[in-house]
């Protein structure tokens, strides 16, 4: 069995720990989406949830300051298909922020599970080895009743991360 040690710090709550009212460099959240380059790659399968998300996703964009030449939309089969086609965007270089939008929803196979997991993997993989921000609003529901019920809340925190995400990096 292994056993933990904990190390307790007298560390005041809320206060700043750095030295001698040196305050810390802190980043905040910024949400102008003013400037940004955002693709969009939309799977195709489950296509009214997809159109629903896409429809959130574009007015929260627009409503952040993206301005709508600066939005590039693809489209791809299935979910499966998405990462190489933010692969190609990151490579491009012409993208500050890129988004995937879509939506599995569990059948009777275990088709469900690998479809969500490489999905999740690829989308993933973009992220780390390009260095772009990648929000992934790809659904993985257990029916079209839930992917409905979310459609709007993550089509349009996918826009928000994406947007947040951008201007965090570039701040770096």
């Amino acid at each position: 069995m292994v056993s933990l040690q904990l190390h307790h710090f007298n560390v005041p709550k809320y206060k700043s720990v750095s030295p001698k009212g040196i305050g810390l460099n802190k980043i905040v959240k910024n949400l102008d989406g003013k400037g940004l380059k955002v693709g969009i790659v939309l799977s195709r399968f489950n296509t009214e949830v997809g159109e629903a998300l896409l429809k959130a996703c574009e007015a929260k964009l627009l409503a952040l300051g993206v301005v709508a030449n600066d939005i590039t939309l693809a489209t791809v089969p299935g979910a499966l298909e998405t990462s190489v086609v933010l692969q190609t965007m990151a490579n491009s270089e012409n993208f500050d922020a890129l988004i995937a939008l879509g939506a599995i929803i569990r059948g009777e196979t275990y088709h469900f599970e690998v479809v969500s997991n490489e999905s999740a993997r690829g989308v993933s993989e973009v992220q780390m080895q390009y260095g772009i921000p990648v929000a992934n609003a790809i659904l993985t529901t257990e029916n079209d009743e839930q992917a409905f019920e979310r459609v709007a809340a993550k089509g349009a925190e996918a826009a928000e991360v994406a947007i947040e995400m951008a201007n965090l990096l570039k701040q770096l």
